[in-house]
């Protein structure tokens, strides 16, 4: 199974359309929030499954701002992160996603990438497709795999092909 996860596209869909023409074919799309208007273009871009939280700059798009969904043996929980303050660290995340019995949290917000597997709980963040703010500011996503046993590979990849 392929899931891409981004976040943070800001309205701006020419970075989104470049992925998913890369990445394709995929079962799963998860946006983290900060559509700024563009949900329904990106839920009409996709025949696979979607999952999509709201974000901070998304405004009555009647989104859910967190979320709990199953894929295969985990349980994740989807969120923005701006309710969370992971500007400032990811222990109010970490435990929200305890609260609800998540192995995997994936969040947005900062649009810098994380893929952390060193806790109980992974922290999971794709970055930003439109505004990127890691060293180098080149737009990130994510793709999760699940592979033959039904474990959890994220691969954080760019959206230049020379990284």
């Amino acid at each position: 199974m392929k899931i891409l996860i981004i976040s943070d596209t800001h309205g701006m869909n020419h970075n989104f359309m470049t992925v998913l023409k890369k990445v394709s074919p995929i079962d799963m799309l998860i946006h983290l929030g900060d559509f700024q208007g563009s949900e329904e273009f990106i839920e009409a871009s996709v025949s696979c499954r979607r999952e999509f939280v709201s974000g901070n700059n998304d405004f009555f798009n009647g989104l859910p701002k967190d979320k709990v969904i199953q894929i295969g043996k985990y349980t994740i929980f989807l969120t923005h992160g701006h309710k969370y303050g992971v500007y400032y660290g990811t222990d109010n995340i970490k435990e929200a996603a305890r609260q609800r019995n998540a192995s995997i949290v994936m969040f947005g917000h900062t649009h810098v990438p994380m893929i952390n597997m060193t806790d109980d709980v992974w922290l999971i963040n794709p970055g930003s497709l439109s505004f990127p703010r890691q060293n180098g500011r080149v737009p990130t996503y994510i793709i999760m795999e699940i592979d033959a046993s039904g474990d959890a590979h994220f691969t954080l990849n760019y959206l230049n092909a020379d990284r």
